[in-house]
């Protein structure tokens, strides 16, 4: 071999060795990042003429495609079921616990030990009056339920906006990327960091709505749901939601007072565990304002509407006219079966008990209808209150069961039921978290291992130095010839 020969050869080994340090220094330096793919240089023979040596291809990204994939689905199961975590527990909050003295079981304890006080001596005015409070307060626990409902579901309404602005946002940076990676492709230059910026725009677009992948050429992808809702495929789509600053119990996606999701202008189910965004954010977010949301308001209105007629029964207070209010009422005036939805909110006691409005409360004793205070020693009304509150009625609603139940047992199950339903919703977040993390972690091992890295930049060393003492060679004999 010539010299010059021997020196090409060193020259190029020495461009290798230095690019191949570079790669390993960004494997070590990105190792930690998620949407990093590790890198490796790929080269082959160089073949120039007599001369020989090596020269770079290009740098290949290894990443696991499919193992992307399920930790993006785990993703989008964890942020689906920390969303409905958050809002059963929260529902909670508003209903209260059996232990809690403000929860719902616990104001109708207090109007319940009110009314037997007062019973035991009608004749003492703050006995009545303790009566009045704790009915007050009894409504005012179902009213400040019913706008927290109405409240998470506003503030669900607007995360709605806002999430289908980011994926609007995040649709088109992976239309970008597409674009850049694939004439980076045409040009020959290199598309790694490009691609790991475009894995870790989907790895955000994936907790918002499930994704998969779908290769095109040139380096190029396609998304779309696991429910068959085309994300991107050349062009990227366009989400459209229509936010509602305040919302009320009467209003759903199903009367047409609340906006729905298009994509491209078509409108999509958003109701069905198989619809084309089910899962994720978004999916829960929708499921939360237009299902679970409108779930928990019926059986809160069940419990409000309960209250309200065993006060309101032909049976209860011969002083009333017929038609008239009972002790709780529907904004003051009697409460209507086909007004069921929202009564919850509007729940209050009648005027004619409370000295703030006008009432007085010697009617808790003598009768909502009666003329005079009567016999203060008279406690036959505040007794059948009493037998009111503890008679068994069938509820309207079924989730409560076909069969007679109290008024403090009704409110009971009624936070059972929500306690139940946030215990189950933190499991089913605790099983995605957990698969997340074991998916995370083989993730992680599939990446850039450092210590292998390391043993790489010993051998890059050598190489280096090799070819760098074969440089020094050919300088050396080149002295030489240059000095006969």
């Amino acid at each position: 071999m010539s010299l010059s020969g021997a020196l090409s050869n060193a020259l190029s080994g020495l461009t290798v060795a230095g690019r191949a340090a570079s790669v390993v220094s960004s494997n070590i330096s990105n190792a930690l990042n998620d949407g990093y793919g590790r890198r490796e240089l790929e080269i082959s023979t160089r073949q120039t003429g007599s001369y020989g040596g090596v020269m770079i291809n290009g740098v290949v990204r290894h990443v696991d495609s499919r193992l992307v994939g399920d930790w993006r689905a785990a993703g989008s199961d964890v942020a689906y079921a920390e969303t409905n975590a958050k809002f059963f527990k929260r529902m909670e909050g508003l209903t209260g616990t059996p232990e809690d003295s403000g929860s719902l079981s616990g104001r109708m304890a207090t109007f319940e030990n009110a009314l037997i006080s007062s019973a035991a001596r009608p004749d003492l005015p703050e006995r009545l009056n303790g009566v009045l409070i704790a009915a007050k307060d009894l409504a005012e626990g179902f009213t400040s339920a019913n706008d927290g409902i109405q409240k998470i579901r506003e503030e669900a309404d607007s995360e709605i906006a806002a999430t289908v602005e980011r994926a609007n946002a995040l649709l088109q940076q992976v239309q970008s990327l597409n674009i850049s990676i694939s004439k980076e492709k045409n040009t020959g230059g290199q598309t790694a960091s490009l691609m790991d910026h475009r894995q870790a725009v989907i790895d955000e677009l994936s907790e918002i709505v499930p994704v998969i992948e779908a290769p095109r050429g040139n380096g190029t992808l396609a998304l779309y749901t696991p429910g068959g809702a085309i994300l991107i495929d050349g062009t990227a789509a366009k989400l459209e939601f229509s936010r509602t600053n305040t919302i009320t119990a009467n209003m759903t996606r199903g009367n047409g007072l609340l906006s729905g999701l298009t994509i491209n202008g078509v409108g999509v189910n958003t109701d069905s565990a198989t619809g084309p965004v089910s899962g994720g954010r978004l999916g829960a977010l929708f499921e939360i304002r237009d299902t679970l949301a409108v779930e928990s308001q019926a059986n809160l209105d069940t419990a409000a509407r309960d209250m309200i007629e065993r006060f309101q029964d032909a049976g209860m207070d011969t002083t009333r006219a017929p038609g008239d209010p009972g002790l709780f009422t529907d904004s003051g005036f009697t409460f209507a079966a086909a007004d069921e939805v929202g009564i919850s909110g509007r729940i209050e006691v009648n005027a004619i008990v409370d000295p703030d409005k006008g009432g007085e409360t010697w009617h808790l004793r003598a009768g909502l209808g009666a003329a005079t205070p009567g016999s203060a020693g008279e406690s036959t009304l505040l007794n059948d209150m009493m037998e009111a509150l503890s008679a068994r009625r069938v509820p309207t609603s079924a989730v409560f069961g076909s069969t007679g139940i109290s008024a403090a047992g009704l409110a009971s199950s009624l936070e059972s039921i929500v306690g139940a339903r946030r215990n189950h919703s933190e499991q089913n977040l605790s099983f995605a978290s957990t698969k997340e993390s074991e998916l995370q972690e083989r993730l992680l091992a599939d990446g850039v291992d450092t210590d292998e890295e390391m043993q790489r930049i010993l051998l890059i060393e050598q190489t280096y130095a090799a070819n760098a003492r074969i440089v020094q060679t050919v300088e050396s004999m080149i002295d030489m010839l240059m000095r006969i």
